[in-house]
């Protein structure tokens, strides 16, 4: 038992001696204490992303001779924060100031204007197409700290459970109608020669005139036979 706690003393005093070193920006946008963790014999320090909902973690061998690189924590961060939160971090004085005014300023309301608002002279923006990561984390979020947005695969699987009882829904609606139904349809064919073919309803409900689209069918092709 006092070996083991030795042992561990010696390990925490070992990674006090490399967070010393660690004055890179991009360790802000991770916990300030890394966990200890070993992969067969190998120890390694455990870096955890402090994005909202991100479980991603970036793992770094402590035998190796980059023991203090960054590219994979910069890596990460470029997926998870994005890239203009990245080049912002590169500007900062120090850690203390990643998380003070970029992270948490992104975790609040998805702004980095803050920090920039700090640096003297004019302040000017890209145009450039913001990445995946921006849109999800910054634009999307603008106004609304609070919302937390879904993954693709959640977003189409609602979307299909919500088609479903939807289309119940208008289908009980009709059958249960007593009054009349006009059905009509539509063909067009789209700027890539596909042709499609609309089916609608209409009819009156308490006094108000009610369209909706029941179907839309791409048309079968078509060979003529010689």
């Amino acid at each position: 038992m006092a070996q083991s706690c030795k042992l561990l003393t010696g390990l925490r005093s070992f990674s006090e001696r490399l967070r010393a070193s660690w004055t890179s920006p991009v360790y802000g946008f991770y916990g300030a204490t890394p966990e200890i963790i070993y992969v067969g014999s190998r120890r390694a320090h455990l870096f955890k992303c402090l994005a909202k909902g991100c479980t991603r973690s970036c793992r770094r061998f402590l035998d190796k001779g980059d023991v203090s690189s960054t590219g994979n924590l910069r890596r990460h961060v470029k997926k998870c924060w994005g890239e203009a939160a990245l080049n912002e971090a590169d500007e900062a004085a120090n850690i203390d100031e990643v998380r003070e005014h970029i992270v948490k300023g992104l975790k609040r309301d998805g702004k980095i204007t803050a920090s920039f608002e700090r640096k003297q002279g004019k302040v000017t923006y890209s145009h450039r197409t913001h990445t995946r990561a921006e849109t999800r984390y910054c634009l999307m979020k603008t106004g609304r700290p609070g919302y937390w947005i879904p993954s693709p695969s959640t977003v189409a699987r609602d979307i299909k459970v919500v088609y479903k009882k939807t289309r119940e829904k208008i289908a009980r609606m009709l059958q249960e109608y007593e009054g009349d139904l006009s059905f009509a349809t539509d063909a067009w064919t789209s700027s890539n020669h596909r042709a499609f073919i609309a089916v609608t309803v209409h009819f009156v409900l308490n006094g108000e005139p009610i369209s909706m689209l029941l179907d839309l069918v791409e048309v079968a092709e078509v060979r003529a036979t010689v």
